[in-house]
């Protein structure tokens, strides 16, 4: 496809290539020294707070992150931002609740718990439904900057595909999850810098600067918050405070993806820590984001909207426009490969996390004479993460060919997430959930979130909210048609029994040195 924008630079292509050659050397700087899975899937436990919080954060975001943030406030203005209020409720229930049930020395993955508290078969569900979501998303993920990019740089889609994940296969195969970690860290800092570069650039080039760029982003009504309680309202104060909590809960408190940064962590003080920092450096983090769009509003509106004009067929291509257009020679070359780096990031720590739930929830339950030994298990951890790979980057090149998987991995997110977070909870803050009661709930979660989601007009910030509620009640009340579960089976497993910060600070230590 043509480019719709001067094409990159010899100088370009040079920072471009070595910036991604810079994050393969640095995901296969850690293939060395991976004993066992402790190692591979936890990196042996010993993450400190600053690289948790930051490799969470980091989880949070995709190359598309990166680009739908500045496009939604460029487009509707940046009060989806607000959104990051319900991150006020989601992180101390996560770490208070959540992380303290999850801190086990048995545990590599958050569906463990599920079987403890109820039963393999819920586990397995989950596994399976936290799989196949995160399958679509990493998809996207690859496909969706790849698309917007070639748009605006003229760099083929198939070579990119290829490339970002052949990388990140590769790394992330022999690197385990230090070398997730690192580049996390590595491609946070790259494009929290890029972001205010360009804030900087566009507001230069904006006359009366940061003050007219306030002016422009108060015109046309793009700051009045919606006060309705509509549910079919797409943006409203309600839905941003309350329907985000849940929202923030599917990502925070059960994608295995973040539980398996919680882990990694060398005690749970330092994970809850690591926690409550990702909240703070998200606050400016997401401001940046959103702020790169308003002022790039405040900036075409002057300049001319290359939207309007049909330079860019849609808003997700704002971002890389600007930055091919106006940046200087070699800062485009190091912001669009900080793009791409930033799907590979999410691929890696995609991938890892598939494998690790696939070998802890489905392997070892299903092929329980299986061989156990360290090497047997890292061959296998290996060929699976491989598999993965290859796996998304046939998807997203099944994407190109299916335009509206898109939607439907936005989609099976509401839908699974919301069921999820109900049953955790059931099984966290009740004592009176049985495994029976718990499997009802979830199924009518699903039905209540499918039912919403292809049959109303409800706002996806409510889908969450809705499965949760209705996966809590209808579990809640079945439980209530069976006998009550024993004390020993609830022993260290919801909120009234949980384990002492020191006991579980006491028994990790313990298990780790007999380990």
């Amino acid at each position: 496809m043509k480019a719709l924008a001067p094409s990159f630079t010899l100088l370009d292509y040079g920072v471009f290539g070595a910036y991604l050659l810079l994050t393969a050397a640095i995901g296969l700087r850690f293939a060395k020294g991976q004993r066992n899975l402790d190692e591979y899937f936890l990196a042996g436990r010993s993450m400190g707070t600053v690289v948790v919080a930051m490799t969470i954060l980091a989880a949070l975001f995709s190359g598309i992150s990166f680009m739908a943030g500045p496009s939604e406030s460029y487009l509707n203005g940046p009060l989806f931002y607000f959104v990051n209020v319900g991150f006020f409720v989601a992180t101390p229930l996560t770490t208070i609740v959540f992380l303290r049930l999850y801190y086990n020395p048995r545990f590599f993955t958050a569906y463990q718990y599920l079987e403890e508290r109820f039963s393999g078969p819920l586990r397995t569900l989950a596994a399976v439904s936290f799989i196949l979501r995160v399958l679509l998303w990493l998809a996207a993920a690859t496909y969706a900057p790849a698309l917007a990019l070639e748009q605006v740089t003229g760099m083929p889609l198939w070579f990119t595909i290829l490339c970002t994940g052949l990388i990140t296969t590769v790394y992330t195969t022999c690197g385990g999850m230090r070398a997730v970690i690192w580049t996390d860290v590595m491609q946070l800092i790259v494009l929290f810098g890029g972001m205010l570069l360009i804030m900087a650039f566009a507001i230069g080039r904006v006359p009366g600067g940061l003050a007219q760029v306030v002016e422009i982003s108060g015109q046309g009504g793009r700051m009045n918050l919606s006060l309705s309680f509509d549910p079919t309202v797409r943006i409203t104060l309600w839905g941003l405070v309350i329907g985000s909590v849940f929202m923030h809960l599917v990502q925070t408190a059960t994608d295995q993806v973040s539980v398996q940064r919680y882990l990694a962590a060398a005690s749970l003080k330092t994970a809850q820590r690591g926690l409550w920092l990702k909240l703070w450096l998200l606050l400016p983090v997401t401001a940046v984001f959103f702020s790169t769009g308003a002022v790039l509003h405040a900036f075409y509106s002057v300049h001319g909207d290359p939207l309007a004009a049909g330079m860019i067929t849609k808003a997700d291509q704002i971002l890389p426009y600007f930055v091919i257009n106006e940046l200087p020679p070699g800062l485009p070359g190091l912001f669009i490969a900080a793009i791409y780096a930033a799907s590979m990031s999410t691929v890696s720590a995609g991938i890892n996390s598939l494998t690790s739930s696939t070998q802890i929830d489905l392997h070892r339950r299903l092929w329980p004479g299986a061989d156990r030994s360290d090497q047997a298990q890292l061959r296998l951890a290996r060929v699976l993460t491989v598999s993965y790979g290859v796996i998304v980057i046939a998807l997203a090149f099944l994407v190109e060919r299916l335009g509206t998987l898109l939607e439907a991995t936005n989609k099976v997110a509401g839908l699974v997430g919301g069921p999820l977070i109900g049953l955790f909870l059931l099984g966290m803050i009740t004592a009176r959930a049985t495994a029976r009661g718990a499997l009802i709930g979830c199924v009518a979660g699903f039905c209540t979130t499918l039912w919403i989601a292809f049959d109303t007009k409800v706002s996806f910030l409510w889908w969450a909210a809705a499965g949760t509620c209705a996966t809590f009640s209808a579990g809640y009340l079945a439980s209530l048609l069976e006998p009550k579960p024993s004390d020993h089976q609830l022993d260290k497993l919801t909120w009234s029994r949980r384990p002492t910060q020191e006991a579980a600070g006491a028994r990790m230590k313990r298990d780790a040195a007999d380990h």
